[in-house]
């Protein structure tokens, strides 16, 4: 198979292509073969998706030094990170406009306004203004996330979804690689925390460049229905509406799961680095060499696990995955010593395997006209569940005066969503999505 540089000229449809970045990122395995218009579609949305990650791991990261900064109490910590974390509520209108507007148009405005939002994160003078920043930069920061698997499941061949979702989720996960590096020199850098911040306005830099280069998908562009302002406004909540009449039994089986994980393992993952640093003595660039070696290793769970799903189906593999990460979550939090980096690495794993799977099996189980809408909504019940975590391990912790001891607590639900997701999931591996989810009148 022949393999032409990136300005060889060759057609969109051309699948003897290979992009010259592919050979910078050996953990997305053995490569299919997709055609120039998909790899270019990976390609940009990896690229905006790598700084939206690296966005969204920061509050948790620089969680210590901002704590410390803006004087927020200890009891409060959980209530904050609620708090922003109910910034992802809104990103459910971006899925309802992208139904009606296009996913491209929609993209676009979420990737100018989450980088602008995060670069006036490094300018908050306090606690107040810290919080309201961030939570309107995830709103819009997870609309491009939720988005951005949607493009994907839409453009990919059914054989190779699976595998699809899995290389932008490990390529955006190279933008947590970027953060744990520059974390690790937090306490060196001229304005602390801030200037991790500051970072994340290089998005602006490409825009411009992302306007000419990024397509509006094919599937959309065959559904696409007649839009106007007045249309959009006076039909807001019919998407719902229709989305819950026509798949009643999936939206509730998808939601429990989806709810279930992020109640009982939310706080998990917000107070993993101030867990290490407090309890067990780390610094930073401890956590940062641990996120960068141990984290690489981890990614390569997102692909592995996006083709063994394509192969084996989506349901055994996503329940053996989140049965173990439940298992490494409470390893984690009541370990000791250096054996926590293994458990740490092997965390990161089958979370990144788990994730990548849940989420190919969730765009796959709706229509086209509803695919952003269903994306939506399970970052609404992601987003509660998670909030409604927070707040139980402040109330736990005021029982137990351990955050801990109240993470590993909580955990425990996490059993129960993979035996819903045996039950009561619909196997989706290898089929059409109009097979899978057709359109109902």
């Amino acid at each position: 198979m022949s393999h032409p540089v990136d300005d060889a000229p060759t057609s969109d449809d051309d699948r003897t292509y290979r992009p010259g970045w592919l050979r910078y990122a050996p953990f997305l395995g053995r490569a299919p073969a997709l055609s120039r218009r998909q790899w270019r579609l990976i390609g940009l949305i990896a690229l905006v998706n790598l700084f939206d990650q690296y966005d969204l791991q920061l509050f948790g990261l620089a969680l210590k030094q901002i704590q410390a900064e803006l004087l927020i109490p200890e009891e409060q910590l959980g209530e904050f990170g609620a708090i922003v974390r109910l910034g992802a509520l809104p990103a459910f209108l971006f899925g309802v406009i992208a139904d009606r507007l296009g996913r491209r148009r929609v993209l676009l405005v979420t990737i100018v306004a989450y980088t602008i939002l995060t670069g006036a994160t490094a300018f908050a003078p306090d606690a107040r203004t810290f919080v309201i920043l961030q939570f309107l930069a995830r709103t819009f920061a997870v609309a491009e996330v939720m988005l951005a698997y949607v493009v994907i499941t839409e453009e990919l061949d059914p054989e190779h979804r699976g595998w699809g979702v899995g290389a932008l989720a490990a390529l955006g996960a190279c933008g947590n690689g970027l953060a744990l590096a520059l974390f690790g020199l937090v306490d060196v850098m001229p304005m602390g925390w801030r200037s991790l911040y500051l970072v994340g306005l290089f998005p602006l830099l490409i825009i411009a460049w992302l306007r000419r280069n990024l397509p509006e998908t094919k599937r959309f562009a065959e559904h696409q229905p007649e839009a106007t302002s007045n249309a959009i406004l006076a039909s807001a909540l019919r998407p719902i509406v229709d989305l819950a009449r026509m798949y009643p039994g999936r939206l509730l089986a998808v939601g429990s799961v989806i709810f279930l994980l992020s109640f009982s393992e939310n706080s998990a993952g917000f107070f993993g680095p101030k867990y290490l640093q407090e309890v067990h003595g780390w610094l930073p660039w401890h956590y940062s060499l641990l996120g960068l070696g141990g984290g690489f290793v981890g990614i390569f769970g997102g692909t592995f696990a996006g083709r063994l799903s394509d192969r084996f189906g989506r349901r055994p593999v996503a329940a053996g995955f989140l049965f173990g990460h439940t298992v490494l979550v409470l390893a984690f939090y009541q370990g000791f010593g250096w054996a926590l980096a293994a458990v740490w690495i092997c965390m990161v794993f089958s979370g990144m395997a788990a994730g990548v799977v849940l989420a190919a099996a969730g765009n796959e189980l709706f229509p086209t006209s509803y695919r952003s809408t269903a994306s939506g909504a399970r970052v609404i019940i992601a987003t509660l569940g998670g909030v409604l975590g927070l707040f139980a391990e402040s109330m736990l912790f005021g029982i137990y005066g351990s955050h801990w001891t109240a993470i590993s607590i909580l955990a425990l639900g996490a059993f129960i969503a993979p035996l819903i997701l045996l039950a009561f999931f619909p196997e989706t591996s290898g089929r059409e999505l109009e097979e899978i989810s057709p359109e109902l009148d």
